[in-house]
Formats: structure tokens, sequence, C-alpha cells
């Protein structure tokens, strides 16, 4: 390694999620998600921020994850193009519900198991890492109307169902793991982030605060299962945005720093 350089090893590359590039909402044995009822127009960051229904919408509304890019059908150009780049990394998503359909099943849908398996393969054969992100704005839209989302605990079992199906599929393939994009988004866009569609006349916070410990449960109980199908597995999370940090030591910056980042999160509850 250069003094000024990056190692031979470092993980130079780039990223997607299934939510927002792949399209083929209803092919390959897809179950509906949130994102295929976020609508684009007027309407959007109500769905997102739980404030509307989205059965509510107009019947014309356009729902753009619904295509995408496409790259369910153009994922070998896509990575043909990494490859020429010199991608040394690739982080995308894998949708929930293209594995399991509902988020009940007992067993995980093959043709989609299949789809990952093939775009891994050719990641590795083109000398990319892959970098899985487990949940990136994503979960079967029935979990949603049965659950309410992450307000239940119940969606931490059918997260871990899920979890365990990817990490035994794809064990020795893939060893970077995310448990769920800006985990902290749903602070922010409730629906987008956590499928949380608000009832009149409820406790926002209480809410939001009791999806968020859900999720940070599931997150930590997907580590434990991760390591324990396969030792060499390296799991961490994302957050968006990021925090404040203190301009010194000084006992006052840091409470400073404290103070910006609790009015950044009130302000997400607004």
């Amino acid at each position: 390694m250069k003094l000024n350089g990056f190692p031979e090893n470092f993980l130079w590359g780039g990223a997607t999620a299934a939510n927002q590039c792949e399209g083929g909402y209803n092919e390959g044995g897809k179950g509906p998600g949130v994102v295929d009822t976020i609508p684009w127009g007027p309407d959007r960051m109500a769905v997102m921020k739980g404030e509307k229904d989205w059965r509510t919408l107009p019947e014309d509304s356009y729902f753009p994850g619904h295509e995408a890019i496409d790259m369910y059908h153009h994922w070998r150009e896509d990575l043909a193009l990494f490859h020429e780049l010199g991608f040394k990394c690739y982080r995308f998503s894998i949708a929930w519900c293209r594995i399991f359909p509902t988020g009940f099943e007992t067993e995980p849908n093959e043709e989609g198991l299949r789809f990952y398996e093939e775009m891994i393969d050719a990641c590795l054969g083109y000398g990319i890492e892959p970098l899985v992100t487990l949940c990136h704005f994503d979960q079967p839209l029935a979990l949603v109307d049965a659950h309410g989302g992450w307000r239940s605990r119940k969606n931490i079992d059918a997260f871990l169902r899920y979890c365990e199906a990817v990490f035994r599929r794809f064990k020795g393939k893939v060893r970077y793991w995310l448990t769920f994009n800006e985990i902290n988004m749903l602070m922010h866009l409730p629906y987008g982030g956590a499928g949380i569609c608000f009832r009149s006349g409820e406790d926002r916070e209480k809410v939001l605060y009791q999806a968020a410990h859900h999720e940070l449960v599931a997150s930590a109980l997907a580590v434990k299962l991760a390591h324990e199908i396969d030792p060499e597995n390296k799991v961490g999370c994302m957050l968006a945005g990021g925090s404040f940090y203190p301009w010194s030591c000084n006992p006052m910056d840091v409470l400073t720093a404290q103070q910006k980042d609790h009015v950044k999160i009130g302000r997400a509850l607004v």
C-alpha cells in the first residue's frame, strides 16, 4: 500500500436498491410490496409519510416502482458496465417480497432466489464483491395489511424467516450484509421506511419509537443469525444522513451536538 493510496483490497464500487431500480413488480413470483404503492405526483410525500392511505389515491395514479429502470430484465448489461468501470464492490438490495411474496410463506420463492443467485454469481465472475442489503425500504404489502408494518413485533419473525433463507442460500458467496438501509428513515417517512400508515387520533411519536425498537431488535437478531449460519459473515446497518459531531471535546460542544441531533429527530416527528 502506498502512503497516499488505497489498499489493493479497497472495496470501491456503487450501489442500487431493488425498490428503486428493479421493476418487474409482478414477475417471477414476486408479491406486492410497499414501494409498489408509492405514487409519483402531489400525493407522493403524503403517502410516504403515512398521512394518506394509498388505497384512496385516484385510479390513474402512477407508481414508478412498477417499472423503475427495468433492471430486472437488464441486470446483465448493467453488471457488464459496472465491470467496465472497474467496480470492486456492488451493493444491492434483495426485494423481500420477491423471496417471500406475502411474508407468511414457510418456504421461499425459488424463482426469486435464482434471480439473485444468478446476479451474485455474475458479480463474482467479474471479481465484484456483492454487498447485500436485506431491507431497503421494502417489505411485503401483506405484512403491512396484517400487522401495520413495523408497528407490530410480529414483523420480526417474518423478517428473520426471510433472512435465514437468503443467508443459507448465498452462504459462501455473499460475505457482506446490511440489515436495514437508513434504519432511521422511518422517523421521516414512516410508510416508506416502515410501512406505517397513521390511524386517526393515535400517538404518532409512540408508534414511531415502537416501530424503531422492533426494527432494531430484528436487526440485532439478524446479525446473530448471520454469524450462526456462517461465522465469516460481516454484517452492519446504515443510517440516513449523519450525526452532528462536536467541534471539540469541550462539554459545551458535545452538548450542542447532542441537542442538534435531538432537534433533527424532533422535526421528523412533527
